[in-house]
């Protein structure tokens, strides 16, 4: 029996059901492939290249490599139990939608708000990064100079920003499989980027440059010391979080953010023709890609430029990136079509981002926990609504607020998200062990146990100030939900008025 109040659970019959509601459907025609390439598409982007570099310079040393296979490792544990859950509830709102069957609707507000945190405020910072790398290429073609900001009295205007996501927008108006067909082309591109930088690099690799593979830890660096430190590296006595183990540590944390977007894909599975199996595929398929691709990279990156000259430069706290390297040993050209590759690469990072927001807010609106009106969807079976009112959000961060630090609170959002869908698939499997499962975790318990430890574990790597930060976020989303979404949850009408068949709530 589903419960009341804070843990009422919304049952799976019911949330695929729903899926049929003539206003709010939405069009089923996307394949393994599209959910493979926009796993890819929104996987390798910023972190591949900017935060490879800078996690060696500041954090890991050569040993970035190893953190990447740690973070890799925590995302196939949790990606697995995503593939269980997709292939089960093929609805749209990935941990959301999982959280209200098995937790109840509270922690599926919770979970929900964590989910807008980690897309919106990730759509942002990448789209300011996007901006950034156009300014680069701009100077190519129209010499030094050109920029793509401009000031408005004291207020600085990000028009690159803006003009990546009123794109976008419009894309993701318009049809997912639109969006897909676009992702697909700009992915091609990146990806060859990606594999030139490994086969050029290759041919400037220095072995000394691997030794010493773990760098001793340092007192501080790059202000890894107080709340800037890991939260584990305070508990535990830890100088700092600047090389060493504590510095390994704390690069896989930070280098998680470079795999963010494997779970979009089951924000899509809504959309899916025949999602148990395609989304299981698609989860798994771009997850693997990604990391033989990041490994790879990551390796060239540290065999050709030694650590020490990666590290954040301080005074102006700039960072070095992926061209750094290839600049560092006279190949500018190479760094030129980097950087062209990079403002491909975030171009479809934002997209897809944009589009994991829309479909959880779109799912938290079928449920009355948004405005309802959020969910309608239009001829072409997008939500409209809920497209332009995220497009222009994330316009107004990108456009006229800095973006610094937004990794880490992107990465802490996600973690916390892997962590309860793992455990829900426990949970799952033991109060609704009828249910057809078309894809299976194996060895449970032993598998999801082991995700949730090692997403805890990546936590506790990351900074003490981010974790603040993540606190005050969900204690706004508690006062949310208590101040709106507890009174509108059409589930809670429906206990209330003892109905069996969802309340048809008025547009909102």
């Amino acid at each position: 029996m589903p419960g009341t109040g804070l843990w009422r659970t919304k049952s799976i019959e019911q949330s695929i059901k729903d899926t049929d509601e003539p206003d709010t459907k939405l069009r089923r025609n996307l394949s393994a492939w599209d959910l493979t390439v926009f796993g890819v598409a929104v996987v390798i982007g910023a972190g591949i290249f900017t935060l490879t570099a800078r996690t060696a310079g500041d954090y890991a040393g050569p040993s970035v490599s190893l953190a990447f296979v740690f973070a890799a490792i925590a995302c196939a544990l949790a990606a697995l139990c995503y593939a269980e859950f997709a292939s089960t509830v093929p609805v749209a709102g990935s941990a959301y939608t999982f959280s209200y069957a098995t937790f109840g609707e509270f922690m599926a507000w919770i979970i929900g708000w964590d989910l807008i945190l980690e897309l919106a405020v990730g759509a942002a910072a990448v789209s300011k990064g996007w901006s950034v790398y156009l300014e680069t290429v701009l100077g190519y073609l129209f010499g030094k100079g050109t920029k793509t900001t401009f000031d408005i009295g004291s207020v600085t205007v990000d028009w690159g920003a803006l003009l990546v996501v009123a794109i976008l927008t419009t894309l993701l108006a318009v049809g997912t499989k639109l969006s897909s067909r676009v992702s697909m082309v700009i992915t091609g591109i990146k990806v060859a980027v990606v594999l030139f930088v490994i086969i050029l690099g290759l041919f400037y690799i220095k072995g000394a440059n691997y030794t010493p593979y773990i760098p001793p830890g340092e007192t501080g660096g790059a202000g890894q010391t107080g709340v800037d430190q890991s939260l584990f590296s305070l508990i535990a006595g830890g100088a700092s979080s600047s090389f060493g183990v504590f510095g390994l540590l704390a690069g896989a944390s930070l280098v998680f953010f470079a795999f963010i977007g494997f779970d979009i894909v089951a924000t899509t599975a809504e959309e899916t023709r025949n999602p148990q199996k395609a989304v299981p595929r698609g989860i798994m398929g771009s997850l693997a890609i990604v990391t033989v691709l990041y490994v790879a990279v990551s390796l060239v990156v540290v065999g050709m430029t030694s650590y020490k000259d990666l590290a954040t430069k301080a005074g102006d706290g700039s960072h070095k990136t992926l061209a750094t390297a290839f600049s560092a040993n006279g190949v500018d050209w190479a760094a030129n079509i980097i950087s062209f590759g990079a403002l491909a690469g975030l171009t479809t990072v934002v997209m897809v981002l944009m589009l994991g927001q829309v479909r959880i807010i779109y799912a938290m609106s079928r449920d009355g926990l948004m405005p309802r009106g959020l969910a309608k969807t239009g001829e072409n079976g997008t939500p409209k609504r809920a497209t332009l009112i995220v497009g222009g959000l994330v316009a107004l961060a990108a456009g006229f607020f800095p973006a610094d630090k937004l990794e880490e609170m992107v990465n802490v959002g996600t973690l916390f998200a892997f962590v309860l869908v793992s455990a829900g698939v426990l949970i799952l499997r033991r109060k609704r062990p009828d249910l057809p499962r078309a894809f299976k975790v194996p060895l449970v318990p032993l598998i999801p146990i082991l995700a949730i430890l090692a997403c805890l574990w990546l936590m506790l790597n990351l900074t003490v100030l981010t974790w603040l930060r993540f606190l005050a976020w969900m204690v706004l989303g508690v006062v949310l939900y208590f101040g709106y979404s507890r009174r509108h949850s059409l589930l809670g009408k429906r206990q209330a008025e003892g109905l069996d068949e969802p309340v048809k709530a008025p547009d909102a």
